[in-house]
């Protein structure tokens, strides 16, 4: 049927056949949520924060398609993408981009004024992003904005206010983010070299691998320190350790910078972030 078909189409313009994109944006903010609330966050913000979760990265991957249009038909890895092939067009994509972003907001207008303030703030990086790699020699790093600001809203509409924490958590998810999507731009690299865009696989070079790794361990440093003194519980260092050792791992499949080793790295990276915030969450459970 014809309405089962474009429904198809919208699916795959929004990826739902790829979780692992909303749950790299997902853990980082569960594990704020746990750490802002003491503990379990109650099932009215836990709802809100997965939900908008999964609409805002959606509505965001309609912007980034109808942005690249004309650059994904060059690319291997996106010349297939609805939008790009046609099979979805600029208006179609639009449209089901700001429905899914209005839904995100009606459920953020559930929470208080500073959470809607910060949505705001985080829908107007989502617009920004897909134009950076135009300009920016590391667009990852407004990427890792972008994704983060789950991170000061959770903070938000838990407590009402913006501690200096809150800010330290979303540096360090900043630095995860500036890892996986290296990894990420490494599997484009040749065809964004002929593109004439900017990624940080292209602006680190020879240095992409270390730097990546500098990246996670500067990550996971930064939450590690600054959560010592608030998730109690050897739990929380058990679930460092397992990223750790996945961090290790990534060593292994991106060190020869295939394009298969790079995008296994970037795809699986969701269980290095559920490892993290499943520490967080089982040691508030056992206190």
């Amino acid at each position: 049927m014809r309405w089962r078909k474009k429904l198809n189409l919208y699916l795959a313009l929004i990826r739902w056949d790829r979780p692992a994109g909303w749950l790299l944006l997902l853990w980082p903010t569960l594990g704020a949520l746990w750490v802002a609330a003491g503990g379990f966050p109650g099932w009215h913000l836990l709802s809100v924060f997965v939900l908008g979760t999964v609409l805002m990265r959606s509505a965001g991957c309609c912007i980034n398609d109808v942005a690249d249009r004309e650059f994904d038909k060059h690319v291997k890895r996106t010349a297939a993408r609805p939008v790009t092939t046609g099979a979805v067009t600029v208006k179609e994509a639009l449209m089901v981009g700001a429905l899914l972003a209005l839904l995100s907001f009606a459920l953020v207008l559930t929470t208080n004024a500073p959470t809607v303030g910060l949505s705001a703030a985080a829908l107007a990086v989502t617009l920004a992003y897909p134009y950076a790699k135009r300009y920016v020699s590391m667009p990852q790093a407004v990427l890792g904005v972008a994704f983060g600001m789950g991170i000061p809203m959770a903070f938000a509409a838990v407590r009402g206010d913006l501690p200096p924490l809150a800010w330290l958590l979303m540096l360090g998810n900043l630095f995860w983010v500036l890892a996986y999507d290296t990894e990420y731009a490494m599997v484009d690299r040749d065809d964004d070299l002929k593109l004439g865009l900017k990624t940080s696989a292209i602006t680190l070079g020879m240095w992409d691998v270390p730097v990546v790794m500098l990246f996670y361990l500067a990550s996971i440093s930064v939450w590690t320190l600054a959560l010592r003194d608030y998730v109690p519980g050897v739990l929380f260092y058990i679930g460092i350790a397992v990223a750790l050792a996945q961090v290790a791992w990534h060593v292994t499949l991106i060190r020869a910078r295939s394009r298969d080793g790079c995008f296994k790295a970037f795809r699986l990276n969701h269980w290095l972030g559920f490892a993290v915030f499943a520490g967080i969450a089982a040691s508030y459970a056992i206190r």
